[in-house]
């Protein structure tokens, strides 16, 4: 069974994996920090995971370090969902909506 993941919401665009990690070292060892960036860009889309070596340090960042500054900004943390409690996201149309085709909705007016 994987290890469940921090979520980190709120990163400032500076951040980084090492700050990341850094940051949540003052709890316990950090196996995986990651900071979300965009593919074409390769800017951070201002959130990442973080996987601690003890799942039992995932209760005590939440309540140290919500809340709390990283790099000039708020951060939240929480439990990660896992991949597949979330919805998935269609942006080709979803192939049987009469065919508009397209992440666009159509105007009613």
């Amino acid at each position: 069974m994987q290890k469940q993941n921090l979520f980190i919401g709120s990163l400032a665009y500076a951040s980084t994996d090492d700050s990341l990690k850094a940051f949540f070292e003052q709890v316990g060892p950090v196996a995986s920090a990651r900071v979300i960036t965009d593919r074409e860009s390769g800017r951070s889309k201002g959130f990442g995971f973080v996987e601690f070596e003890n799942e039992e340090d995932n209760q005590k960042a939440i309540d140290q370090l919500d809340g709390k500054e990283l790099d000039g900004r708020t951060i939240s943390v929480g439990l990660a969902r896992p991949k597949e409690d979330r919805p998935r996201r269609d942006f080709n149309g979803g192939g049987d909506r009469g065919g508009n085709g397209g992440s666009f909705r159509q105007r009613s007016w």
